[in-house]
């Protein structure tokens, strides 16, 4: 995925068309063409269950993302930095003497 794509919401991706299976993807961590392709299959067999299971699936994650919203990417980008410990500090002042 590339960097600009993060930070767009999933249904105005290039590369979906509501998001349902990039997001189900993302949730629970593996690739979401295992999804697209059976999703894409069952259309052949029953276009009527494949697009009410689409749309079923896309108001679950809809109701996932609106009561378990993720964190502010700033926020976990604050945590991730790692404080200055004191060995380093008199190291650096050691190295600059």
């Amino acid at each position: 995925m590339h960097a600009q794509d993060s930070n767009v919401a999933l249904p105005l991706r290039s590369h979906t068309v509501l998001g349902v299976c990039e997001a189900i993807g993302e949730d629970f961590g593996f690739n979401p063409t295992f999804l697209r392709v059976p999703l894409a299959a069952s259309v052949l067999w029953s276009p009527t269950w494949a697009i009410v299971t689409y749309l079923a699936l896309g108001v679950v994650v809809l109701a996932s993302r609106l009561l378990f919203p993720k964190p502010k990417a700033a926020t976990t980008a604050a945590l991730d930095v790692p404080a200055p410990s004191a060995d380093n500090e008199q190291r650096e002042l050691a190295e600059a003497a």
